[in-house]
């Protein structure tokens, strides 16, 4: 039986597309189910996001303690901390970088991509991984929305790209730490890959949503005496609820950890 025949049996039980890559970094096995299908990224760009902002902070482009001015017209939807904080006018990198990574607000997304070259600055970041698949097109809430291969990467591409920003040289040791410890205090993703861990496993992730018919997530998950794993599932069902694909997300993270185990 292939080993990505669990994952194929999810997919067809809730419907939907399912696409899968893992790696295993010390043994280089790999799990994959639709790895090389595009898929939108919705908030799964942010982790992108924030490491091209922290390698224009190593580059001496950027500081965390710069303030980034904005206003009541500057937000949007789910901006948890830049909303509790607009009667300051102004935040710093360094929190909006916090933010974004903690509890994916948008408006901070926003606000750090006008910064650093737009969306095609972050196209141009991952291009510099040797990703010729991720790209960015639009802006939030735009990014969220169906057109083509807007705002898509693929499930392989995105753990390529994880992979060299989280365990090589992209980013100094300082930055990758930090970038790191944000992924674990993220939130939104913790009924996701992260609910099937066992205990003692410690990881951080990125997920993504779309409202219309998209859950996402991708992770580094470290278990105890042996190298990172690097798993990502993006999950396309518009016919089902976020808590039901995220469900899905959950059942995919099981046969991940099987897979690891075995």
């Amino acid at each position: 039986m292939a080993e990505d025949a669990p994952i194929a049996e999810i997919e067809k039980r809730y419907g939907g597309r399912l696409g899968v890559f893992a790696v295993d970094t010390g043994t280089r096995r790999t799990l994959a189910h639709r790895a090389d299908e595009r898929f939108l990224m919705c908030s799964t760009f942010k982790g992108l996001l924030a490491a091209l902002v922290l390698a224009r902070v190593d580059a001496g482009q950027e500081t965390l303690s710069r303030m980034v001015p904005y206003g009541e017209k500057d937000l949007i939807f789910t901006s948890p901390i830049t909303k509790a904080n607009v009667g300051k006018g102004a935040l710093s990198v360094g929190d909006l970088t916090k933010a974004l990574l903690e509890v994916s607000d948008n408006t901070a997304a926003i606000l750090l991509m006008r910064s650093a070259g737009g969306p095609s600055g972050l196209t141009k970041f991952v291009r510099g991984l040797g990703d010729t698949v991720t790209r960015s097109d639009r802006y939030e809430p735009k990014s969220n929305e169906d057109s083509g291969i807007l705002d898509t990467t693929t499930p392989r591409a995105i753990v390529g790209s994880v992979r060299k920003i989280l365990l090589d040289n992209v980013l100094k040791p300082e930055s990758r730490q930090w970038l790191e410890a944000g992924m674990i205090a993220c939130t939104p993703g913790l009924k996701r890959i992260r609910a099937a861990l066992p205990s003692g496993w410690i990881a951080g992730d990125r997920p993504g949503t779309s409202i219309k018919g998209e859950s996402n997530d991708y992770a580094i998950v470290r278990p105890p005496g042996r190298a990172p794993l690097l798993i990502a599932a993006y999950y396309n069902a518009p016919k089902l609820s976020i808590a039901d694909r995220e469900v899905v997300l959950h059942e995919t993270g099981s046969v991940f950890v099987k897979w690891a185990q075995g």
